[in-house]
């Protein structure tokens, strides 16, 4: 007796789905991640180490989505400079 799992790919794969690394003012990377965790467009979010504080997964439906996104979190107070790449294929998963 047992189980399987099956995974699907993307339920949408013309979604837009990026890497955006976020570099956090002083010690304001608390409250940086609070408000982050309310954007539904962030799938996941890390902390890191190195020239970058946070990186943040996104998906977005378009780019007017995705572009509405990125000048939310460029406005969240404390983050004072961000870096996106557009994810184009997965070459492993």
């Amino acid at each position: 007796m047992g189980f399987t799992a099956r995974v699907r790919d993307e339920v949408d794969p013309l979604a837009l789905h990026a890497i955006t690394l976020i570099a956090v003012e002083g010690r304001s990377a608390n409250k940086v991640i609070r408000e982050l965790r309310g954007f539904p467009e962030i799938r996941s979010l890390h902390t890191t180490n190195g020239g970058w504080d946070l990186v943040a997964e996104l998906r977005t439906e378009s780019l007017s989505g995705f572009d509405n996104v990125l000048g939310r979190i460029r406005g969240v107070e404390g983050i004072v400079n961000s870096e996106t790449s557009l994810l184009l294929s997965s070459v492993l998963r």
